[in-house]
């Protein structure tokens, strides 16, 4: 029997003897470690205090660890279990997948059937190509964009994350010494062994100053331009009043193209992501995360006269595309979330969870905004206001906030480091009042 059943919600986030442990966990990490790097397979796992989690099981909006404990989960996966944990529908699609083939070297009837599905959501999808992961996906669209433009450079916003390459992982987590002047920021690389030749074609904008766009577009080089439709990844920054109608206007005046990166507000924020809205269109859009509810699978949508360059001059192949299990839970997950009520009903906890995050915080006496959408909002020790670009957000209390999260996981409650809680369909009202307690009683002890 799981050893937190018995305990009645109010106790489970006391802090008491029954505090949640996690020594199973670390000695896990320390064997794995022997054969992978750090005891995991992704640098985004490797922060989490006291140890990395090792998991046995998980179900709508819980976690079970190997320690026995039963953790409220507001990672999600880093974002795509917007359904929750193994849902019914998309599990069972998988298997009834899995049954006929895992792998053709071909195409299957449910990789068009994902296809028109995602057409009909996403208004910009006049074409889809899909991929394995959202930095491949960000890469075939840059590339699309150059070739359909015959131009080099691509512009991207500062705090703005598109992936792990070379190419995109620069100025993602710029600090007040190596950020330069707002104006015109430094490019940074984001890590040790980048070839700075992959890099020497992106340059890095201020997100939210249109003037900035405009003047840059308007020497005419630019392939794209790429930027979270609203700041999801480092922060939650939402744009201006007109600020993503201005960019749209600029891209079409200069013949750049505007690329939003969606994987993460994609078929989180409405069904047709946050272009729908916004009721912004861009050229081209990557997706992932909530596209197959943990299946891994991530797309390239956008103009017919764009995407069909990759059915000939572009480039783009993958052993893995269009996976048949893959498509498989695409198609279920994108049923489950076409008409948009489950996505309404995570706005409605979403509201909730944030004012009572917000409540109890002030309540401990901690200056803390909490921003974003109902479906992944983020919460910023330090500040008084929200942010309006990724300087803003340079104030954060982060050492602060990562002692709050472990305080948290003390009391079952699992949250990212970086700030951002993500909500699916099965955090119910009995979860959403556990977790308030708990970070009440959580910020209390920071």
């Amino acid at each position: 029997m799981d050893k937190t059943t018995a305990i009645p919600a109010a106790l489970r986030n006391a802090r008491d003897p029954d505090e949640a442990v996690f020594e199973e966990s670390k000695r896990q990490i320390a064997r794995a470690a022997q054969f992978l790097p750090g005891g995991v397979s992704s640098n985004f796992r490797l922060g989490m205090q006291p140890t990395p989690l090792v998991f046995e099981r998980a179900e709508g909006p819980y976690l079970h660890d190997i320690d026995g404990n039963r953790l409220i989960d507001y990672y999600l996966g880093m974002g795509p279990m917007i359904l929750g944990h193994n849902p019914e529908a998309v599990r069972k699609a998988a298997i009834a997948q899995m049954e006929k083939g895992l792998l053709f070297g071909g195409q299957s009837l449910v990789e068009a059937e994902a296809g028109e599905l995602f057409r009909s959501m996403v208004l910009c999808a006049e074409r889809v190509r899909f991929c394995g992961s959202g930095s491949e996906a960000v890469q075939l669209a840059l590339r699309l964009a150059r070739a359909a433009t015959g131009r080099r450079t691509i512009v991207k916003f500062e705090g703005h994350y598109h992936g792990w390459l070379d190419n995109v992982l620069v100025s993602t987590a710029a600090t007040p010494e190596t950020a330069g002047p707002e104006e015109r920021p430094n490019r940074n690389p984001g890590s040790k062994g980048q070839d700075e030749a992959a890099w020497a074609a992106t340059e890095v904008l201020s997100w939210n100053d249109l003037a900035a766009v405009e003047a840059r577009l308007a020497l005419g080089d630019v392939a794209a331009l790429i930027m979270e439709p609203a700041m999801c990844n480092a922060g939650a920054i939402m744009p201006l009043p007109g600020y993503l109608e201005g960019v749209r206007a600029a891209c079409a005046k200069h013949g750049t193209l505007l690329i939003f990166d969606e994987v993460i507000t994609g078929f989180r924020v409405a069904p047709g992501g946050a272009q729908q809205l916004f009721g912004v269109t861009p050229d081209l859009a990557t997706f992932g995360k909530c596209l197959a509810n943990g299946f891994p699978v991530a797309a390239v949508a956008g103009s017919a006269d764009v995407l069909d360059l990759s059915a000939g001059a572009v480039l783009h192949g993958g052993t893995y595309n269009a996976q048949p299990i893959a498509m498989a839970a695409t198609v279920a997950t994108l049923r489950a979330l076409a008409d948009g009520t489950a996505i309404r009903s995570i706005e409605s906890k979403g509201r909730k969870l944030m004012q009572g995050i917000g409540a109890g915080l002030a309540a401990a006496g901690i200056p803390a905004v909490v921003v974003g959408f109902p479906q992944i909002f983020h919460v910023a020790f330090g500040l008084t206001e929200p942010a309006r670009n990724y300087r803003g957000l340079m104030a954060m209390d982060r050492s602060r906030y990562a002692r709050f999260c472990s305080e948290l996981l003390k009391r079952r409650v699992r949250a990212l480091e970086r700030g951002a809680w993500f909500l699916s369909t099965t955090h119910d009202e009995e979860v959403l009042d556990e977790t308030i307690a708990a970070v009440a009683d959580a910020a209390r002890a920071v």
